[in-house]
């Protein structure tokens, strides 16, 4: 097993740390195991795009249907003969 240690943490927070382990009966390492371990077993977030995460938002409303614009035929590109 490894082990770490924790520089410049704040007072409030050690303090809510204590206060946190002193709640669940257990010491200040302990608490601190069990709040690493529950926060990096849930599995990270995926990266979307933004299309992808404003698609996802407006999916459960449903979809609108646009009528088809007329389009005219294309044009001749133009020619530079003199």
């Amino acid at each position: 097993m490894g082990s770490i240690t924790i520089r410049n943490l704040d007072d409030s927070l050690k303090s809510r740390l204590r206060v946190q382990a002193a709640v669940h009966g257990r010491s200040m390492e302990d608490e601190a195991r069990d709040i690493l371990r529950s926060a990096l077993s849930r599995e990270p977030r995926r990266q979307r795009n933004l299309a992808a995460a404003i698609r996802a938002r407006f999916a459960p409303l449903g979809g609108v249907e646009l009528p088809a614009i007329p389009r005219d035929a294309m044009r001749a590109p133009p020619t530079f003969d003199e």
